[in-house]
């Protein structure tokens, strides 16, 4: 090939780039970029090593008093499960024929733990627990596997050091949900006699995923506008209105996670917030009562299973769900 090839194969590469350049750097009018602190909002998952770990300390007994409040109601006072799975117990189970997947049996880094509970715990107030209470609990738990000792202190650095009795025990030499299953790693491309048509065999009930987690919009309003909500189209009355004409306390019960637990009629976890409003008709102090409830939880009235407190919860919006349930339960 001669130079002024060369030269010409040189420009056409050069031209090349710039075009797509031009291409990447186009905007389509959707969207903006992330801000710094909308990245570091998103930017908290914990690797095996413990990377990603924040700076905090956190003790074990500090953590049996949150673990009390917060997660006993749906995890049982020592972790051996209620309405929600087991925490604890069942180590050295998972290979016989009555296998009991725990934090303590199944988890092969601690790290998970810590992880999991700082972005998704507890189930009715996710993201509401500090750095220092996260690792208390996580501390806790560990202590109900008898992982660590009653007086255990852990932080970023003492906590990717604890070794999981399942440290060794994972595989990926079978399927997922099935040990004779095919290993999806293993998996090669289907390249013939593929499936054309998927059958659905089953769906969730209709209204299930609005019941429990109401107008799912709302769960990504600090990060980005929704069409119609906001600063995107509307006024927040506007919104309101919008979401099928719902009463407001019915979207508060759906915003703060109220109806994971407690359906407008039947019972959950909790009644159903007819038959406490049904119980409580009439009754002079039932406003003031069912306020303290809210608000230093408890249990006792209705079965067994404790309701953690919902300090999470606004003052005023805890009012407005109080009157809500006074008046029969509007929808």
């Amino acid at each position: 090939m001669s130079r002024s090839e060369l030269h010409v194969l040189w420009v056409a590469a050069v031209l090349a780039s710039a075009t797509t350049s031009v291409a990447l750097a186009k905007d389509y009018g959707l969207g903006r970029p992330a801000t710094p602190a909308e990245i570091a909002e998103w930017d908290i998952d914990v690797r095996p090593d413990g990377q990603g770990l924040p700076r905090g300390r956190g003790s074990v007994a500090e953590g049996q008093v949150l673990y009390d409040e917060q997660c006993a109601s749906c995890h049982g006072t020592f972790g051996e499960g209620g309405p929600h799975m087991a925490l604890a117990g069942g180590v050295g189970s998972l290979k016989t024929a009555t296998p009991m997947r725990t934090i303590g049996s199944k988890l092969n880094y601690a790290t998970t733990l810590f992880d999991y509970i700082y972005r998704a715990m507890p189930f009715h107030a996710p993201k509401s627990l500090t750095i220092d209470q996260t690792y208390a609990v996580s501390a806790y738990v560990l202590h109900l596997n008898d992982i660590l000792p009653a007086d255990a202190v852990l932080d970023q650095d003492s906590l990717p050091k604890v070794v999981m009795p399942n440290r060794d025990g994972y595989t990926r030499d079978h399927g997922m949900g099935s040990v004779n299953g095919k290993p999806d790693v293993h998996n090669t491309l289907c390249m013939k006699s593929c499936e054309k048509t998927v059958e659905i065999t089953s769906q969730l009930p209709p209204g299930f995923t609005e019941q429990v987690y109401g107008d799912v919009s709302k769960h990504f309003r600090r990060y980005s506008a929704f069409p119609g909500a906001g600063e995107a189209g509307g006024s927040a009355s506007a919104q309101e209105k919008s979401a099928g004409g719902k009463s407001q306390g019915l979207q508060l019960a759906q915003q703060h996670g109220c109806m994971a637990c407690h359906g407008l009629a039947n019972r959950i976890v909790g009644p159903g917030f007819s038959e406490i409003a049904a119980r409580y008709q009439g009754q002079a102090d039932a406003r003031t009562m069912l306020m303290d409830k809210l608000v230093k939880g408890g249990a006792g009235n209705w079965g067994a299973v404790p309701m953690p407190p919902q300090t999470a919860v606004p003052e005023t919006d805890r009012q407005l769900l109080v009157e809500w349930i006074l008046r029969g339960v509007p929808e």
